[in-house]
């Protein structure tokens, strides 16, 4: 690891360690595969305040990583998933109504990012139970500078080098609600995120939550921090 990437890392630990202490609600993810640990954002309400109702009445329980995209994003919470049969086309089902976009600059598609589905809905108004996580990849300028040309967005120095050294999907970037981050388990999502998949992006063999629920605990998140960081080339 170059001296440039170790400073990045060293920074995004105090930082992350800072907003973890922060923030009231971490949500956990149990998998075959492993636990996905999410940190939810105080900053966005009611999609925070959403997700931690839905996981105290066990809704997520069941509920399959539907759409998984390696380098992109795993996708899951469409209650109709519960009981699907292979092959079934998932995506559609929620609970009838959306919850308001909260987008906010400072919250980005960084590797790790926890996100709103939605359709495209005008107000940018996202779905009630399904969301993602990002798994991403890395960016170089000339990537970040032709996405400034089309949409028109800036990124903060921050930003450009965590998308540049770290990864994430920044085309996403104001058009979807980010209301967290993974604090554990990268290595969960990159495994189901590179799950074989048929031509919907549903993964051929079904990838459960086996369980969902908010926990208290505060565990030293350093490691998991590093492991955004791993290339999967040696340095």
């Amino acid at each position: 690891m170059d001296m440039k990437r170790a400073l990045l890392l060293a920074a995004a630990v105090t930082m992350m360690a800072q907003a973890a202490t922060a923030q009231k609600n971490k949500v956990k993810i149990e998998t075959e595969y492993g636990n996905i640990v999410l940190m939810l954002y105080d900053n966005t309400p009611l999609n925070t305040n959403n997700m931690v109702k839905l996981a105290n009445e066990h809704f997520y329980d069941s509920c399959l990583f539907h759409r998984c995209i390696p380098q992109f994003m795993i996708q899951g919470g469409d209650p109709d998933s519960k009981q699907a049969k292979p092959g079934q086309m998932l995506g559609n089902g929620g609970l009838g109504t959306t919850i308001p976009a909260e987008i906010n600059d400072v919250y980005y598609h960084k590797r790790g990012a926890l996100g709103v589905a939605r359709d495209q809905t005008p107000d940018k108004s996202g779905s009630a139970c399904q969301f993602y996580i990002v798994a991403g990849k890395t960016f170089t300028d000339a990537d970040l500078d032709n996405m400034s040309k089309r949409t028109g967005r800036s990124y903060t120095p921050e930003q450009r080098e965590f998308y540049k050294t770290v990864g994430g999907t920044p085309h996403l970037d104001g058009n979807y609600t980010v209301f967290g981050e993974v604090l554990e388990g990268m290595e969960i999502v990159d495994k189901i995120a590179n799950e074989p998949r048929d031509a919907n992006d549903r993964p051929n063999k079904d990838v459960r939550m086996i369980s969902v629920r908010v926990v208290e605990d505060k565990k030293n998140i350093i490691s998991s921090v590093k492991g955004l960081f791993k290339k999967k080339s040696k340095d």
